[in-house]
């Protein structure tokens, strides 16, 4: 390989391998039972019998799917577990039934429906009932 080339393209290949520093995402309007992540991302409050977030829930939803639809690339990911219940089948789908009511939301405010991991986790030793919203890159809390 001529040296120019080989000189091209180890800029190429370094310049590619700088880490950006991310920039942190816009802030959602407000909705009651959904909150920030300390190291990013979002946490959707349920009550204990509910398969599907508010109205109010889901317009900011919504509204965070057409920010990461904006602002990230690559894969988001929900974590949803179940507080209660003794049947892990039972569980498990609840979560998912979450999981995919809060995908729904994303994808009507832009987000690729491609682009959304689903992690239906049913009960969990911590006795949530909710739904992690993390942002490509964000670690699970």
């Amino acid at each position: 390989m001529r040296p120019l080339r080989r000189a091209l393209l180890l800029s190429l290949i370094l310049s590619g391998a700088r880490a950006e520093p991310r920039a942190p995402l816009p802030d959602p309007v407000p909705a009651p039972g959904l909150a920030a992540l300390p190291g990013g991302g979002w946490r959707l409050l349920f009550g204990r019998e509910e398969e599907r977030p508010s109205p109010e829930q889901r317009l900011t939803l919504m509204e965070i799917g057409n920010i990461l639809a904006a602002y990230t690339q690559g894969r988001v990911t929900l974590w949803a577990e179940v507080a209660l219940g003794e049947d892990v089948s039972e569980t498990r789908r609840l979560a998912l039934r979450r999981a995919l009511a809060v995908r729904e939301a994303l994808v009507l405010g832009g987000l690729p429906e491609t682009r959304v991991d689903l992690r239906p986790l049913g009960r969990t030793a911590a006795r949530r009932d909710v739904v992690d919203i993390l942002p490509p890159g964000v670690p699970r809390p």
